[in-house]
């Protein structure tokens, strides 16, 4: 699978189509490890992506993030991914989750039991890419004597794209690590590696991130990206912060998102993306290694193939 330093970079999920292949090939040649492409209602599908990106590419590895375990039948998603890597080999990851509950039920297909599904579709996912034959009736994913007749010596790591400790708890028995959304701070990442449980887990970790010579120029770059971060849905992602308790008051007293963002002390930017001089980004990457991310992605803020560019900066191996 991946080794513990590796660093990506997410295919932005709007970049226009004609941009799409020289980011990916961009991101290679410039050294990164991994490109995530993105599934979001809405936009461009995930293995489609993974397919024209790896086909486009000769080395980097593709992270699909992530394929709503509600949308898709298990043996459908097990031939994709069998294919997928029967013809790029071990360049293939597999993210998988619950997907968006706003998104799922807008496409009719958010379950009574998120749980259940994901442990079911996830379990059955597993065996038929190893090969086995799957029957099981369970309460969502049901099947009859299934097995994949093209299978592939390499079998695509799957990795949750969840949070909350049930979610994490259930990756942690079933799946081979977690896709985790950003912000990634340390903290988050020990409460996660703690929710896992024991065993050895592969540790993606997205943040948004901006390089820049100047910290001021780059704080305000990734600033609109956390506007966001202010709702309640993301208090886990701050809870175990220094400034958690405080965090909330910010919050309570903004005007409104774009204040929100714009009031965030530069300390708090740094601690929730990767961001500053290509010096002090290496070194919240390395932070981020070092506190158990096998992989640290970046989410490009502003232009995305500027951006790119930029973020290299950051790599070990650059000036």
């Amino acid at each position: 699978m991946s080794s513990t330093d590796d660093i990506g970079v997410v295919l932005p999920r709007n970049l226009p189509a004609h941009q799409v292949l020289p980011f990916a090939r961009r991101a290679d040649e410039l050294g990164f490890d991994q490109l995530w492409v993105v599934e979001d209602l809405g936009y461009r599908g995930g293995i489609a992506q993974a397919a024209a990106v790896l086909a486009a590419t000769p080395r980097i590895r593709v992270g699909i993030g992530i394929l709503p375990a509600a949308a898709r039948s298990v043996v459908y998603t097990a031939m994709e991914l069998t294919t997928l890597a029967e013809l790029f080999g071990d360049r293939v990851i597999a993210g998988i989750g619950h997907g968006m509950p706003g998104w799922m039920r807008q496409a009719g297909v958010w379950p009574a039991s998120p749980l259940t599904l994901l442990e079911e579709y996830s379990t059955a996912l597993g065996a038929l890419l190893r090969g086995e034959e799957v029957t099981v009736e369970g309460r969502y994913v049901r099947l009859r004597g299934v097995r994949l007749d093209m299978v592939c010596d390499v079998v695509p790591p799957l990795l949750g794209g969840v949070r909350g400790p049930k979610s994490l708890a259930l990756a942690g028995r079933v799946l081979d690590g977690v896709v985790l959304a950003e912000p990634v701070t340390e903290g988050y990442l020990a409460s996660t590696l703690a929710n896992l449980g024991p065993g050895s887990h592969q540790l993606v970790a997205y943040n948004v991130a901006a390089v820049d010579d100047s910290p001021a120029v780059a704080r305000d770059r990734v600033r609109p990206s956390l506007e966001w971060i202010g709702e309640p849905d993301w208090a886990l992602h701050i809870a175990s912060s220094p400034f958690a308790a405080e965090f909330a008051a910010h919050r309570a007293a903004a005007a409104d998102q774009a204040d929100f963002a714009a009031r965030l002390p530069d300390e708090w930017v740094d601690a929730l993306a990767v961001v500053g001089t290509p010096a002090a980004a290496g070194a919240r990457i390395a932070a981020l290694h070092a506190a158990g991310a096998d992989s640290v992605v970046l989410i490009p803020a502003g232009e995305p193939l500027e951006a790119l560019e930029s973020l290299a900066r950051a790599l070990p191996h650059r000036p």
